[in-house]
């Protein structure tokens, strides 16, 4: 799946749909805010049902704005009724390290047959435990981790072998990227996708020789067409 793109403006969505190059979006309340989404509940959705419609059969992630559980059912419920294709994200555990969040990602998963992405996560350890909850996906956040002090490389390849030798079903999601090199390291260490904001996307596109190297084709190819004149 390789590259989901973490944003919630359609026209970054449309013009990376365009290029064939990511498989899925990934959004939360700080990203839709940033993305210049206003109007409340009502102006998320209608975002949310644009960003699923323009780019499904891929995946839109879609985080609830609670963390008592019987809410959080209740939104995750709703939120998958916008469009087939939405996931809901569910964090890892509560703010003072509450444990239903575990509970409410099985439910939904097992007896609602909601998607679930398991985001906030911070280690392997997270990474299997929410794996055998159930979750389709589990989110580690590789540039909070890097920024604790260790690389989050280990984190992933540790997760990766365990979700592999016990064949667990979850799909690693790697996330809070902050360098261009994050991209295909992390890929390369196990993640079967990496989260990337617009302008790192564009980044990895562009290069500084490649603008050399195009400039000297197109250089040469006048030259060229004004011998062929002469």
């Amino acid at each position: 799946m390789a590259i989901f793109l973490d944003t919630g403006r359609i026209e970054d969505v449309q013009k990376f749909m365009n290029m064939g190059i990511i498989r899925g979006v990934t959004t939360n309340p700080s990203i839709l805010l940033k993305s210049g989404v206003t109007g409340g509940p009502a102006a998320i959705k209608k975002r949310s049902i644009e960003i699923a419609n323009l780019i499904k059969p891929y995946p839109l992630s879609v985080e609830v704005t609670t963390n008592d559980p019987p809410q959080m059912i209740e939104q995750a419920k709703e939120f998958a009724g916008w469009a087939e294709n939405i996931n809901v994200k569910i964090t890892v555990h509560g703010p003072q390290g509450e444990l239903d969040n575990f509970e409410v990602a099985h439910l939904l998963e097992k007896k609602f047959d909601i998607r679930v992405n398991m985001t906030a996560i911070m280690s392997a350890q997270q990474c299997l435990l929410g794996a055998l909850a159930g979750a389709t996906y589990v989110s580690l956040f590789g540039g909070r981790v890097n920024n604790m002090g260790y690389n989050c490389v280990e984190e992933i390849r540790k997760a990766r072998i365990v979700l592999d030798d016990q064949q667990l079903k979850a799909k690693i999601i790697v996330g809070s990227t902050r360098e261009i090199l994050n991209v295909i390291e992390w890929l390369e260490a196990g993640a079967h996708i990496v989260t990337v904001v617009p302008e790192l996307l564009q980044g990895m596109i562009v290069h500084p020789y490649s603008k050399e190297t195009v400039q000297m084709f197109l250089d040469d190819a006048r030259k060229a067409e004004e011998k062929l004149k002469a």
